[in-house]
């Protein structure tokens, strides 16, 4: 396994926690807009009838040929806030998906949104 480079390449493909439990499937990567660094990615869940996006931090993340390694417990990313999955995260949400996951929120000097999907 190695540090995530272009993350975009594994869109499609599984994402696993700490422990190797399957939570779902890589969908999307969200950037921060003032680093370009992936800080977030949209994970796939749920049945076919109920599926939904739900967000996972992408710091620490490892990836090797069949997936992408997230540093957090599956139940806790399954319960993160989520999205449609054929939507978009608000603005005005941005800030409770840091906040579940206990991490420092800041939009940018001009007050422009933190996170972009790519």
């Amino acid at each position: 396994m190695f540090e995530a480079e272009n993350l975009r390449d594994w869109i499609g493909l599984a994402v696993v926690d700490k422990n190797d439990d399957k939570i779902g499937t890589l969908e999307s990567v969200y950037f921060d807009t003032s680093s370009d660094v992936p800080t977030f990615g949209t994970v796939r869940v749920g049945i076919l009838s109920g599926q939904k996006l739900v967000f996972a931090p992408l710091a620490g993340a490892l990836v090797s040929p069949k997936h992408l390694k997230v540093q957090y417990d599956k139940k806790l990313v399954k319960e993160a806030p989520s999205i449609a999955t054929d939507g978009e995260l608000d603005a005005a949400h941005e800030p409770a998906v840091f906040a579940y996951y206990e991490l420092a929120y800041e939009t940018g000097s001009g007050g422009e949104r933190r996170l972009g999907r790519r």
